[in-house]
């Protein structure tokens, strides 16, 4: 490590307490540094000791990050702040917290006891096309006349069952997000969908759901799979700090 590099505070997230305390060596950078947290009134920052400088968007340091934020979520609940904010020291800390007290007094009573839960449905591949086949009767129809063609006969024919068949698959789309989204949302606070990738992903959204309810949103999910376990894979991910929900943009102006 540069010795001229100065060192300073990296910030995790924003905690209701009063009380300094440890949560163990999770800092990141890979020294194993001690998370604690700096108190001022009845909040708290969570940091470590580190290097004052720009960590790289890398999958080892958003792990880092996000398994430090993950590990005070254990025992309080937290307010994500963006990576790779450094303070230049304790005295810096405890001028934002000063600076931002009621904010982040008010964020942190908004979130008190719920947490983030994600879903991602995925259309199976050889289910839904044959889905598609049975029950839209115009492109089975057509399939079934190119049949005994010569291929160079139906080229402008198979391009456009290839669009039928993109029209419908949106069309099975639509009508899955909505029965998931009808389903889940009466349990939630908030949602946050995010972009879809790959032309068989149907939703992949976050929840904020209150504690109280994540037992009958669990119920809900295992239904949705029962429901379409046939033809979609759910992948279903929880309990999360709320990373989709809030994600504190803090001025340190230590570089």
């Amino acid at each position: 490590m540069d010795k001229n590099i100065k060192e300073g505070k990296y910030i995790y997230c924003m905690i209701q307490g009063s009380k300094s305390k440890s949560f163990g060596h999770f800092g990141i950078g890979g020294r194993g540094d001690e998370l604690y947290s700096i108190c001022f009134k009845d909040i708290s920052a969570v940091v470590s000791n580190s290097p004052i400088t720009k960590y790289p968007v890398s999958r080892e340091n958003m792990i880092s990050h996000e398994k430090a934020i993950e590990e005070v979520m254990k025992e309080h609940t937290v307010l994500p702040v963006r990576f790779c904010t450094i303070a230049e020291d304790e005295e810096g800390i405890n001028k934002i917290l000063s600076k931002e007290y009621d904010k982040f007094k008010n964020l942190l009573e908004k979130f008190i006891g719920k947490r983030e839960l994600g879903l991602k449905a995925i259309f199976k591949e050889d289910i839904i096309y044959g889905k598609i086949l049975e029950k839209y009767q115009d492109i089975r129809t057509l399939k079934e006349k190119l049949v005994n063609l010569a291929p160079e006969k139906t080229y402008y024919k198979q391009v456009e069952i290839g669009r039928m068949v993109e029209e419908a698959l949106q069309k099975e789309k639509e009508i899955c997000k909505d029965d998931i989204f009808n389903t889940l949302l009466p349990l939630c606070c908030d949602s946050k969908v995010n972009n879809t990738y790959g032309e068989l992903m149907i939703i992949n959204a976050a929840f904020l759901v209150d504690k109280s309810k994540e037992a009958e949103f669990d119920l809900k999910v295992q239904q949705l799979d029962k429901r379409y376990g046939s033809e979609i894979k759910f992948k279903y991910v929880g309990t999360l700090p709320p990373f989709n929900f809030i994600n504190l943009v803090i001025e340190t102006g230590s570089h």
